[in-house]
């Protein structure tokens, strides 16, 4: 009986510390984990989010980039902090999703994470830049078909949405490109642009950027603005990669009175003007989903992306 009423304290007091913590938080400056580059679509967008989330919380927000590794690195990172509610992470699930079944270096699980909330799709396309001899989709399949693993193609990291995508397309349509993975998509873009790849796997807003030429989009339906390009879909896959889900996180084991108020700060922050510009110059849009929604749909994810690297054949390294 003695033990059981020492234990009954001790938890009372400690679910009492977890509450207190809750009310006051946050009472000092967040870190927020950005695992993408410095200057890349995704960085651009969750610093916009950031400073409107810091806004509605009333603590500055500083944005730490650890890329590298098809953002392992940063999710690691993350996954290993304190889930006090002072380090986050930013971008998309990628790194939980796919990551895991491709890189020996993730050193987390889908279960590691508290999703906050997700802020916007961020839809891919084949591209290739305006003086490329491939005018449609059509001329760019006949030319792979004359020489099966010739031409090269560019993407934002083995495990990636645009390598999945594009390995998933030329799986159904019977063809063979080169796979040149980059470090995301930022250094990747120059050397498109340069002609020293065929085409590349890259977002609608890097499109928009650098005004190349959208040959086919990732998606179920053509995309406004890019009425010339088919969907995957029309091309006859009838299985496709869905769009990075970009969205905000904590470590597992946030105390709930933190999640919520999380949670209602990134649904707010997804009204701010300012982040409304960014995104409309980016050439995207608000998708929100809550906490719970953002979850289902990443555990979702997960098991859908193993099914398809499992049936691509492709290997952890």
């Amino acid at each position: 009986m003695r033990r059981e009423f020492w234990a009954t304290i001790v938890l009372t007091v400690a679910l009492g510390t977890t509450s207190s913590e809750a009310q006051t938080w946050p009472a000092r400056q967040i870190e927020l984990i950005m695992p993408w580059p410095a200057g890349s679509g995704v960085d651009v967008i969750a610093r916009a989010m950031a400073q409107a989330i810091a806004a509605e919380l009333g603590q500055n927000i500083v944005v730490l980039n650890r890329d590298g590794a098809s953002g392992t690195i940063g999710f690691n990172t993350l996954a290993s902090a304190s889930a006090d509610g002072y380090t986050l992470g930013a971008g998309p699930t990628t790194p939980i999703a796919n990551a895991p079944y491709l890189v020996k270096g993730a050193r987390y699980q889908v279960t590691s994470f508290n999703y906050i909330c997700q802020y916007y799709e961020n839809v891919f396309a084949l591209a290739v830049p305006r003086a490329s001899r491939f005018k449609s989709v059509d001329e760019l399949f006949a030319a792979a078909r004359e020489a099966p693993g010739k031409l090269a193609y560019g993407h934002a990291g083995v495990g990636s949405i645009p390598h999945l995508s594009v390995e998933n397309l030329s799986d159904a349509l019977g063809l063979k490109f080169q796979s040149v993975p980059f470090r995301g998509e930022t250094p990747m873009l120059p050397v498109l642009i340069g002609g020293d790849l065929d085409f590349g796997s890259v977002s609608l807003a890097s499109v928009r950027d650098h005004d190349l030429r959208v040959l086919a989009v990732f998606a179920g339906a053509r995309r406004a603005g890019y009425p010339e390009a088919p969907s995957i879909k029309e091309l006859g896959v009838a299985t496709f990669v869905p769009p990075g889900h970009n969205g905000l996180f904590a470590p597992a084991g946030l105390p709930e009175a933190v999640r919520v108020r999380l949670e209602q700060a990134c649904a707010n922050a997804t009204k701010d003007e300012g982040v409304l510009r960014t995104m409309a110059g980016a050439g995207q849009t608000i998708t929100f989903l809550d906490s719970a929604k953002f979850r289902e749909q990443t555990l979702a994810d997960y098991k859908f992306k193993g099914e398809i690297i499992r049936r691509l054949g492709l290997e952890a390294n």
